[in-house]
């Protein structure tokens, strides 16, 4: 009967130590699990910072009052009537023009 609760109680023990090794790891991944996420929650608040910067930077140069002064000393002017031509709304690539004006 010794020998039984002997046994018992050394995997007791192998179990107790097993379960804080274990524990231990987890608690190592979380907190490396962690800062990864934080590390990219910085990365995406500076992408943000940046995105913005560049959306006032082109709001800035696309606008008319600077361009037209450019355009018209390269010999640039506006389109004339004759020009200009009607798109065909039913295209499957309808919108196309919109978008490319607006970059």
């Amino acid at each position: 009967m010794a020998a039984v609760s002997r046994i018992i109680v050394i995997a007791s023990i192998a179990l107790a130590l097993s379960s804080a090794v274990g524990l231990y790891l987890i608690a190592q991944g979380t907190s490396t699990l962690e800062a990864k996420a934080a590390a990219h929650e910085r990365a995406i608040e500076t992408l943000k910072r940046d995105i913005a910067v560049l959306r006032a930077e082109r709001a800035h140069l696309a606008r008319p009052d600077r361009i037209e002064p450019l355009a018209r000393r390269m010999g640039l002017a506006p389109p004339r009537p004759a020009q200009l031509r009607e798109t065909d709304t039913s295209s499957p690539m309808q919108g196309t023009t919109a978008r490319a004006g607006a970059r």
